[in-house]
């Protein structure tokens, strides 16, 4: 089963009430709107730019934990009320009267563990401009499905970018997008054989050891 994926972005996105109405002045020419003289760079809603997905992400971390402890005690009262305990013995081997307490404890504990993880991803996907903040900042929807013999691969990209960082030829890399979302998975027989058996996994869930 595909993991939860975000919607696609809509075909077309439309603008509120007001943004949808041209900037310009009274008696003025200049309009907001495309122009023969403006470069190819997204800047508005339902444009579109190319986002270059290079992602090469590893960590590792280990950990060492060593402790002890060793306690011990004895003791005893050799007199009570001024007079010798030893005479108020009924018997040899027990004192009711004797107060005393002996005993030992030792505790040892080591641990060890360690982590590694790495992940790369490299390809290339267009992505549509679905808001332009007041700042300027572009917010970017993407999402692209490969069928090939009944495996589907999605990939799903998200995130924010500043204008200035999309190139001259209207692409960015992934590393300058802001609060990005990057989804690629595999939907088919592939994806399906890699999965554990239902009663494995409820085995595992229950199992107390």
């Amino acid at each position: 089963m595909t993991p939860t994926l975000p919607p696609p972005p809509p075909r077309y996105v439309y603008p509120g009430a007001e943004a949808a109405q041209p900037k310009q002045a009274a008696n003025s020419l200049w309009r907001e709107t495309a122009s023969l003289y403006e470069d190819v760079k997204a800047r508005r809603l339902n444009d579109l730019v190319t986002i270059n997905v290079l992602e090469n992400i590893s960590g590792s971390g280990s950990a060492d934990t060593a402790a002890g402890k060793k306690s011990s005690v004895d003791a005893s009262m050799d007199t009570l009320f001024g007079l010798p305990i030893n005479s108020m013995s009924f018997h040899d081997r027990f004192n009711p009267l004797s107060p005393s307490v002996k005993g030992s404890m030792t505790n040892d504990f080591k641990g060890s563990g360690s982590t590694t993880r790495a992940g790369n991803l490299v390809g290339t996907i267009t992505a549509k401009v679905v808001e332009v903040m007041p700042n300027g900042n572009l917010a970017l929807e993407s999402r692209k499905e490969i069928t090939i013999n009944n495996e589907k691969q999605i990939l799903v990209l998200r995130g924010m970018v500043r204008p200035d960082d999309i190139a001259i030829d209207n692409t960015i890399l992934s590393s300058k997008v802001s609060d990005a979302q990057v989804f690629f998975v595999g939907d088919g027989i592939v994806q399906d054989k890699q999965k554990q058996g239902w009663l494995v996994r409820v085995l595992d869930t229950i199992w107390p050891f």
